[in-house]
C-alpha cells in the first residue's frame, strides 16, 4: 500500500509570489501539480484543422459558372381587353334564411262563430265560459312546458285518443282556439287525421291542398299551404289529399324538412296537431316521434285502461305524454270554472 505523502499548500493571499496576477496558476491548478494530476489534462486542440485533415469532414464543392446570356427574353406585356375590376372587399356572408322564422302571410277567412258554439266549441268573442276556463289550465300547463325546455320540438303538440270518438278533434280545436288568445304568440292547427279529416269542415273552412300535399311535394313550401283566419292568432293547414302511404310519408326526412321550417325561428308559435286515433291507425306513433308534448284523450266512462297503455305505448317516441279527461261530469273538488262569471250554473 503507497500513501501520499502531504503537500503543504500555501493559500494564495499569503504566499509572496512575484509573478505577475494574469500568469498565476488557480487553485486547482495548483492542486493538479501537487497531486500529479497534471496527465490527467486533455489534448490540446489547435485553433483550425489543417487544410488537408479538413477535407475528410466536407468535400470541397465544385461550382460550374453558367454562361450568361447574349440577350435575355424580353418580358412579355400583354395588353388587358378592358378594363380590370376590382376585388371586392370581403364581408360576412349574409345570413341565410334557415335561422328565419317563416311567416305566414295567407289570406285570412272568416270563421262563423255560431258554428263553433253550435258544435260546443270556444267562442272567441263569447267571454269567459266554463269550457274556455277548462281549456286555459291545458293551455297555461302545454305552454309552460314549452317555454321551459325552449325546443322547436317542445312547440309541438300532439293531440290523440286511443280510440275514435273519444274527444281528440274537440279538444284540438278547444285547445288551439284558447291558444290564438294569447297576446304574444300564435298557433298553427293541423289536421293529421289523414283518413278522416274534419278540422277545416268544423271551422267552416275548405282546401283541396294540405299538410299530406306538401309532405309529397318536396319542392312546395309548407307556408303557402296555411290558411289564415279571423281570429287573431290562429291559422290552420288542412289535412290535403289521401295518398294511402300517410305513415311513410311521416316517418321521411321531408317530415323533419316541414316541420323545422314551421318552428325554427319563431320561439312564440305553437303546433297543434289533430291524429288519427293511436290505436286505429299508425300515423299517431309517427307523428310522436316529432313532437316534445302529447295529449292523450280519454273519454270519461268509456275510455279503458288496457287501452291507455296500449296507447301510450306506441306513443312512447314523446318525452313527455299526459293524459286528458274528456266529458267528465263529476269532480271529487267541486271545481266548477265558469261559474264565477255566470256561465255553467
Amino acid at each position: 500500500m503507497s500513501v501520499n505523502k502531504p503537500t503543504k499548500i500555501t493559500p494564495a493571499d499569503k504566499a509572496k509570489d512575484d509573478t505577475p496576477p494574469a500568469e498565476r496558476a488557480s487553485l486547482l491548478e495548483r492542486a493538479s501539480g501537487a497531486f500529479g494530476l497534471d496527465k490527467l489534462a486533455p489534448a490540446a486542440v489547435p485553433v483550425m484543422l489543417d487544410s488537408d485533415k479538413a477535407k475528410k469532414f466536407a468535400t470541397k464543392r465544385n461550382f460550374e459558372e453558367k454562361p450568361a446570356l447574349a440577350d435575355p427574353p424580353a418580358a412579355r406585356v400583354v395588353e388587358p381587353a378592358e378594363e380590370p375590376v376590382a376585388a371586392p372587399a370581403s364581408q360576412p356572408a349574409p345570413r341565410r334564411a334557415e335561422t328565419a322564422a317563416v311567416e305566414f302571410t295567407g289570406t285570412k277567412h272568416e270563421i262563423v262563430r255560431e258554428l263553433l258554439r253550435e258544435q260546443g266549441l270556444i267562442d272567441p268573442d263569447g267571454g269567459a265560459s266554463r269550457l274556455l276556463e277548462e281549456f286555459r289550465i291545458v293551455k297555461r300547463q302545454v305552454l309552460a312546458t314549452a317555454k321551459a325546455e325552449g325546443t322547436a320540438a317542445s312547440r309541438r303538440v300532439l293531440v290523440c285518443s286511443p280510440h275514435p270518438n273519444e274527444g281528440k278533434t274537440f279538444c284540438a280545436l278547444n285547445l288551439a282556439l284558447a291558444m290564438a288568445s294569447e297576446r304574444d304568440g300564435e298557433v298553427l292547427l293541423i289536421d293529421a287525421d289523414f283518413g278522416k279529416p274534419s278540422i277545416l269542415s268544423k271551422l267552416g273552412l275548405s282546401s283541396e291542398t294540405g299538410f299530406m300535399d306538401v309532405l309529397a311535394d318536396p319542392s312546395a313550401h309548407v307556408e303557402d299551404y296555411v290558411l289564415g283566419t279571423d281570429v287573431p292568432g290562429l291559422w290552420v293547414l288542412g289535412a290535403g289529399a289521401r295518398t294511402g302511404r300517410d305513415s311513410e310519408y311521416l316517418a321521411s326526412e321531408r317530415t323533419w324538412e316541414v316541420l323545422n321550417r314551421l318552428t325554427r325561428g319563431a320561439p312564440n308559435r305553437m303546433i297543434v296537431f289533430d291524429s288519427p286515433p293511436a290505436l286505429a291507425a299508425t300515423p299517431a306513433s309517427e307523428l310522436a316521434k316529432h313532437v316534445g308534448q302529447a295529449l292523450l284523450v280519454a273519454r270519461a266512462d268509456r275510455t279503458g285502461q288496457v287501452a291507455l297503455e296500449d296507447a301510450i305505448d306506441l306513443l312512447s317516441a314523446c318525452p313527455d305524454i299526459r293524459l286528458l279527461l274528456n266529458d267528465a261530469t263529476f269532480s271529487p273538488s267541486g271545481r266548477k270554472f265558469g261559474s264565477y262569471y255566470g256561465y255553467g250554473e
